[in-house]
């Protein structure tokens, strides 16, 4: 479909339909996890999977990175001119290239420094630290196909392919559904057989993508690079802002894990493991959105068609409101549904959880807004601006609560979050519609 000229509305659920689908098909990787460990564990394995998420978001946020960061601007030079297309294949032997660095670096502190980071992470208990490793066991072996999974799916999704990536992690997903009960179950190869089916899973998701390069939809090929260092900063600078989202979820659940087993103890730590699979799933929605706008709206904002942009963006707002609701209901109505979804519980957690989940899903309102935010401005290049929402409501107000709230009252810890997202949400709006104004302010301009 043509970004600059078909129906705005066709192309943008066009585009969220597959993007919807990758985001919350990759979320299945964590909840069919967690959901399976739980039940073969209990408690004990639903705290394991908290103290490995980090590593999670460390890695889809460096996939993040450099898909999103290679993507926009690909996306911009086709809006500019056709005759871009080798800046665009220099952008994107840049990416490939930075990926592998990264890769590297990312194997060797997985292999060499494992324990030392997960007792970083949180892993204070020595039952927790063993189940942990037992899980990291296969996934160390290809841990940076999950890297790369994440960069293709935002290539092929610029590259006019949404579908082919769908298809993709679809097809890792279902094995990893499958796998985690065979392995876990049937085959009672317990916390390890869950990992062995996500190993598998990303290696079928990455098989997949690159059908993309043997058909004639590709536009994307190796070639050679000029200025390959000021590339790379151009890449990253774009990039940061949807890098750091999901790496905060990292920084934010190292800090609550640690704030739990000093203020807490392990059953709130567990309930917790239930509250960082419901928000993946939210941010992952909140991502299909972004994903699905980007192409269009920077397309359209390197072609100068800022009325394109304002109606991707009236589109996006209704899906955003739409699934922050459906998660609130969810969460208030039925709290212990998600207990019972990812573990076996035992009384104490089932006593705690309800209030916790109730207090901490308040940030569900307002979460997707916030992360479609940095990548609204991302697309249209205010990197600046993106930067600073990303941290600020990522690390630093974020933070700040959860270091200080449980000095006040133990409990005061869950209400963390839904502050920051309260107060980011007032900057994420005003700034969309400060620069959305700004946009339509220089189009005017150069018209004349």
């Amino acid at each position: 479909m043509d970004l600059l000229k078909a129906n705005i509305r066709k192309l943008y659920y066009s585009y969220l339909l597959s993007a919807f689908g990758s985001a919350i098909i990759a979320c299945v990787y964590s909840f069919v996890d967690a959901a399976v460990i739980g039940k073969y564990l209990g408690p004990d394995g639903a705290s394991a999977l908290a103290v490995v998420a980090p590593f999670w978001n460390i890695i889809y946020s460096l996939g993040l990175l450099l898909g999103v960061g290679g993507g926009v601007i690909m996306s911009k030079l086709k809006g500019e001119s056709l005759d871009n297309k080798n800046q665009e294949n220099e952008y994107f032997t840049v990416s490939i290239i930075y990926s592998l660095f990264l890769s590297i670096l990312m194997y060797i502190m997985i292999f060499c420094f494992d324990k030392q980071i997960l007792f970083f992470f949180g892993a204070k208990d020595e039952k927790i630290m063993q189940l942990a490793l037992e899980y990291l066991k296969p996934i160390k072996f290809i841990f940076p196909l999950f890297l790369y999974n994440q960069m293709l799916g935002s290539f092929l999704r610029n590259d006019n392919n949404p579908l082919l990536a769908t298809i993709a992690v679809l097809a890792g997903g279902v094995f990893n559904i499958v796998g985690d009960v065979v392995f876990t179950f049937t085959c009672n190869m317990g916390i390890f057989g869950s990992a062995l089916a996500t190993t598998i899973g990303a290696c079928i998701t990455f098989i997949i993508m690159l059908i993309h390069f043997f058909t004639k939809k590709n536009t994307m090929k190796f070639t050679r690079i000029e200025s390959f260092l000021r590339k790379i900063w151009d890449i990253s600078k774009i990039g940061f802002s949807s890098f750091f989202v999901d790496l905060a979820m990292g920084i934010l659940t190292i800090l609550f894990n640690n704030q739990i087993m000093r203020y807490l103890n392990d059953a709130a730590l567990s309930v917790y493991a239930i509250l960082i699979n419901i928000t993946t799933f939210v941010q992952c929605c909140a991502y299909a959105v972004g994903q699905a706008s980007q192409p269009i709206i920077s397309t359209n904002y390197g072609a100068k068609n800022t009325k394109r942009i304002k109606e991707t963006l009236k589109h996006c707002f209704y899906s955003l409101l739409f699934v922050s609701f459906i998660f609130l209901i969810l969460t208030q109505s039925y709290p212990n549904m998600f207990t019972y979804m990812f573990m076996t519980p035992t009384d104490e957690v089932l006593q705690i959880a309800p209030k916790i989940i109730r207090i901490y899903s308040i940030s569900f309102v307002l979460l997707p807004i916030n992360i479609f935010a940095s990548y609204y401005f991302q697309s249209i290049l205010k990197n600046k601006i993106a930067f600073f929402i990303s941290t600020f409501r990522g690390l630093i107000l974020s933070a700040i609560l959860i270091m200080t709230l449980p000095l006040i009252n133990s409990n005061l810890l869950w209400y963390a979050m839904p502050i920051t997202e309260i107060i980011t949400t007032i900057l994420s709006i005003y700034f969309i519609i400060y620069y959305t104004k700004k946009i339509s302010i220089n189009e005017d301009n150069t018209d004349k």
